[in-house]
């Protein structure tokens, strides 16, 4: 049994999340930039197992992919094609950026730790991963 990872891809930065062995909590683990997304997941597998990637998948209000699958599209090929044996699950991502900005206010943390782009990356992963696994509790 592996851990799950959440990958919040961006054009320059792709924040990163992770359950507790268990599956139970999601945890943020960091933010990389978007050209070594995949050389620091092959780096984190080789001291963890992962048995599931899930990517955010950015839709419009009206449902519709948004512009930024373009670069989406891309890199998850090439997670499939990097790690083959782990499979990859798009969960929508709407109003993350929104409630990690959010939960950063809720957290108590100034307005300038609030402008920390990473941090937000970071945390939308969370939120990603932490809706995934509630998702699949209900299942």
């Amino acid at each position: 049994m592996g851990r799950i990872i959440s990958i919040d891809y961006g054009k320059k930065r792709t924040g990163l999340a992770t359950t507790d062995v268990l599956k139970l909590i999601a945890n943020g683990l960091c933010t990389v930039k978007s050209s070594d997304t995949i050389s620091f997941l092959k780096t984190y597998i080789e001291k963890e197992p992962v048995e599931l990637f899930v990517v955010g998948l950015p839709k419009q209000m009206n449902n519709e992919p948004s512009e930024s699958m373009k670069y989406i599209t891309p890199f998850v090929n090439l997670l499939k094609k990097s790690f083959p044996s782990i499979p990859v699950e798009m969960v929508d991502e709407r109003f993350t950026s929104a409630l990690a900005h959010q939960a950063m206010i809720d957290g108590g943390l100034k307005k300038k730790e609030r402008q920390n782009k990473a941090l937000v990356d970071e945390i939308s992963a969370v939120i990603i991963l932490q809706s995934y696994m509630e998702s699949r509790r209900f299942k």
